[in-house]
């Protein structure tokens, strides 16, 4: 779903142009630019999506170019992934610069792309929205975007709906207010335990209905906190040997594997994957 996203990389280092185009190219479309000065012509030849820049750039820095885009009506409109030092994010980037999202150099290669996957997520679900029949109603495949990437999605727009989730007859309602989930109802499970018997769905089908409303507060943590925990109860599951555990005994199943690549790892996951994994600097 989310390749019909239009993504522009600038970094002045060829490899890390190079990585990051390479990872990000089965999840968008991908145009690069070695330098601001080449991306502004690229930016308004075909308006990006999303610009994930390097900050620290020769001739115009990576914030300029955000703003000589922004002050022109035709390219306006975009979001922002800014790479930098962690000095220079907390001396001299600020909220007003409008990043959506910042990169802390050195990063791994693996971290970078999951942040910019929630990014790139939030903006396909926006353009969905955008398209959406008669009815007010978005209608998508969990093996497009599965309910992790779904609830990040709308966590990082502040949407306020219902999502609806149905897989081989099973099906969970869950609403959420600027965000985050307040009610969430599977069968007899209501409020956590809900949200925890889905996550780890990537099959099945989603409806988002933006009119969908409750005065029902059923769930305890927030939407990262319900991701957090359902994934901490799927490495739990997993160091118990695999066995899918009784919603009763765990509140339910962590999502799996392949349901988990827009979450942050564990510690112990993520020791593993940075042995294999990229540092990117420069």
């Amino acid at each position: 779903m989310a390749n019909n996203v239009k993504l522009l990389v600038v970094d002045d280092n060829p490899m890390v142009l190079a990585m990051l185009q390479q990872a990000l190219t089965p999840l968008a479309l991908v145009t690069t630019a070695t330098d601001a000065a080449d991306a502004l012509l690229k930016a308004v030849d075909d308006v990006p999506d999303l610009l994930v820049c390097d900050y620290r750039m020769p001739g115009m820095d990576g914030r300029q170019l955000v703003e000589k885009l922004r002050s022109r009506p035709a390219t306006a409109n975009f979001s922002t992934v800014l790479m930098a030092s962690k000095v220079d994010i907390a001396e001299r980037l600020s909220p007003q610069d409008a990043a959506d999202d910042y990169l802390e150099k050195p990063f791994f290669l693996k971290d970078a792309t999951r942040r910019i996957k929630r990014t790139i997520d939030r903006i396909s679900l926006e353009k969905l929205a955008k398209t959406a029949p008669k009815d007010g109603v978005v209608r998508g495949s969990l093996s497009q975007m599965n309910v992790i990437d779904l609830m990040q999605s709308l966590e990082m727009g502040r949407k306020s709906c219902q999502l609806s989730l149905s897989n081989e007859g099973d099906k969970c309602e869950v609403f959420f207010v600027e965000g985050q989930v307040k009610h969430a109802t599977y069968g007899a499970l209501v409020g956590d335990e809900a949200v925890f018997k889905v996550l780890r769905w990537t099959g099945g089908n989603f409806q988002l209905d933006f009119e969908g409303k409750t005065d029902k507060e059923t769930t305890q943590l927030n939407t990262q906190g319900l991701l957090m925990e359902g994934l901490r109860l799927l490495d739990e599951s997993a160091r118990e040997g695999g066995a899918e555990a009784e919603p009763a005994a765990v509140a339910a199943s962590a999502p799996s594997a392949a349901s988990t690549s827009a979450m942050p790892p564990s510690n112990a996951r993520r020791d593993k994957e940075e042995e294999e994994d990229v540092l990117l600097d420069g």
